[in-house]
């Protein structure tokens, strides 16, 4: 299955969680911890059904005040779209905004694996498809289409149990991302 038929078909705790792992992989660019965003996760865990806990737009609201960073100008584009990817974060975990956020964080963190990879080709500004394989992506990108489908299937298929497994996906995807941010920079210096 695709990954936009993995976002179509996905419940209020898929959603939440693919958006929230796309943005948990990012958070190397906004200088957060690998702790920063557990609240979020945390809510997810609530025995609610389908939806994630009542903390939600409280946990959200704690990290966005961990996550505030300067005023936009003069930060380059990966840096931004990580940015809009929390700022867009909806304040209700379920409901048509949710799916919209999701989709949203699907193709920035897919964008900004895009601009970070050095293997990638000179025009970044194109999207990703996502609705194929990985088959002739630059390696950091087809990965991290690999990790946002993998977090899809694990949530389908095992609930709120699939949420351990996820943040460990997420993490893993952390890693080589704060490697890919710190090589960058050292490049840049």
């Amino acid at each position: 299955m695709s990954l936009v038929e993995l976002i179509a078909r996905a419940d209020a705790r898929g959603l939440a969680a693919s958006g929230l792992a796309c943005l948990d992989r990012c958070v190397p660019l906004l200088d957060g911890d690998d702790e920063v965003l557990r609240p979020l996760w945390a809510t997810l865990a609530d025995d609610t059904g389908d939806e994630a806990g009542p903390d939600w737009a409280a946990s959200l609201a704690q990290v966005r005040g961990k996550l505030a960073g300067p005023d936009a100008a003069g930060e380059d584009e990966a840096v931004v779209l990580a940015r809009r990817m929390l700022e867009a974060a909806p304040a209700e975990c379920s409901g048509p905004a949710m799916r919209t956020w999701a989709d949203a964080c699907s193709v920035a963190s897919l964008r900004i694996h895009r601009l970070l990879d050095p293997a990638a080709d000179t025009a970044p500004e194109a999207d990703v498809p996502r609705d194929g394989g990985t088959r002739g992506l630059p390696p950091l990108v087809a990965a991290e289409l690999r990790r946002q489908a993998g977090v899809l299937e694990l949530l389908a298929e095992r609930g709120a149990a699939g949420l351990r497994p996820a943040l460990e996906v997420s993490t893993e995807g952390r890693r080589v991302l704060r490697a890919v941010v710190s090589r960058r920079a050292r490049g840049r210096g």
